[in-house]
């Protein structure tokens, strides 16, 4: 008796026909009997072609776009990082307008504060930039005998590269035509000063447009996220699985910047601590650097305890200080990566270390500095998405712990 049975995939695919042949003989290669059912599935290539190109389309507009989608994912965070307080004012009968506008004054004046108690150790440490540059140059030539001589074997080894390359030469121009040399400008500080100065006021407008954004953001509450939710569809089922997901959002990323924020802190004062025993000088601006630098995972700590090494080395003139000032600070951010955030993390918004290092790759690709900045909550927000929607829930799997 011949078993036949269609399969019928999604509406307009081609049937799927299961039709073992039984009159065949069985396989003796190793490989499937030929009385077995062999279920084929059509592969539609034109679909895999329209999503790799909306993915590089996507890819394209985030990088031209940059300039307008930042300050929206900033003010989203800062937004998810102060709504308790909002909410806790508005709880006690105050206009979600004023609380916000207090939440906002508060940590601008809070920050201010700390950047002007700061101001007299940023000054010393400018004023120290010629000493340190004078210190370098006099390091350099101290060792500059040993590189002398590997320099005049690498001149010796490129005379004898052109000597050998002088047959394949260009001919000689022309009569009439001379030959014009091009030869590429020194550096000029003066330049790179003025384009940092430049970027500083840029900086400045961009965080008044930040704050005004999120002030925007607090004062309307839930409007965005009840519409979000009526315009998903009429569905009941599809609103239930909009409002679970935003609910998911909000415990991962509260879970993620109360986590952030305290282990920034709390490098922060390891650091200062530590730095100030080992006689760094303007110790607090370096512990807040590397509490700043603190919340790129990976990067942040290496180019901490780069730049940390430098700096004693250009103070105390030793490797020796510069390899204890670099190791402590490592093992700062070592303990703080290797134990207190997974502990305070749990479970629930941790993701596989592959996963986190290939984002940041991709983000600081599209956004350079500050895609590493963003890496880490867009990859909890595409995580959690991806979670709950059934067709992204391998990529969601690819990501998870």
């Amino acid at each position: 008796m011949t078993l036949k049975a269609v399969i019928n995939n999604r509406p307009g695919d081609d049937p799927i026909d299961v039709n073992p042949a039984v009159d065949d003989p069985p396989s003796t290669d190793g490989g499937l009997r030929s009385d077995e059912p062999v279920v084929r599935t059509p592969v539609d290539i034109r679909s895999a072609a329209l999503t790799v190109m909306a993915g590089l389309a996507i890819v394209l507009a985030l990088q031209y776009a940059q300039a307008v989608i930042i300050p929206i994912v900033l003010a989203v965070l800062i937004c998810y990082a102060v709504e308790p307080v909002v909410a806790w004012l508005e709880r006690r009968r105050l206009p979600r307008a004023i609380g916000a506008a207090i939440v906002l004054v508060a940590l601008v004046a809070s920050g201010g504060w700390m950047l002007y108690g700061l101001r007299s150790q940023v000054t010393a440490i400018v004023e120290q930039l010629p000493q340190a540059a004078k210190r370098l140059r006099q390091t350099l030539e101290r060792d500059r005998p040993t590189a002398a001589t590997a320099i005049q074997q690498m001149q010796r080894a490129a005379t004898e590269l052109e000597k050998a390359a002088s047959a394949a030469a260009p001919p000689p121009p022309p009569s009439g035509v001379q030959r014009v040399q091009v030869e590429t400008a020194p550096i000029n500080i003066s330049d790179y000063v003025m384009w940092g100065s430049v970027g500083i006021v840029a900086a400045v407008g961009q965080l008044v447009l930040i704050l005004f954004l999120v002030y925007f953001l607090l004062a309307s509450g839930d409007l965005y996220r009840r519409k979000l939710v009526k315009i998903v569809g009429p569905s009941f089922t599809d609103k239930k699985l909009t409002v679970q997901i935003l609910q998911e959002i909000d415990r991962q990323i509260e879970m993620f910047l109360f986590v952030q924020v305290f282990t920034s802190m709390i490098v922060a004062v390891a650091t200062w601590l530590a730095f100030s025993a080992l006689g760094v000088e303007q110790a607090a601006v370096w512990g807040l650097l590397a509490g700043v630098f603190n919340s790129i995972p990976y990067f942040g700590p290496v180019i901490v305890t780069g730049a940390t090494s430098v700096v004693a080395f250009l103070q105390f003139g030793n490797l020796r200080m510069a390899i204890v000032v670099g190791a402590a600070s490592l093992i700062i951010t070592s303990l703080e990566g290797f134990l207190l955030t997974p502990w305070l993390t749990g479970r629930a918004t941790r993701m596989n270390a592959v996963a986190i290092f290939v984002g940041l790759l991709f983000w600081g690709w599209v956004w350079n500095v500050w895609g590493m900045l963003l890496a880490v909550p867009m990859l909890v927000v595409m995580k959690t998405v991806c979670d709950h929607v059934e067709d992204f829930k391998g990529f969601g799997e690819l990501l998870g712990d």
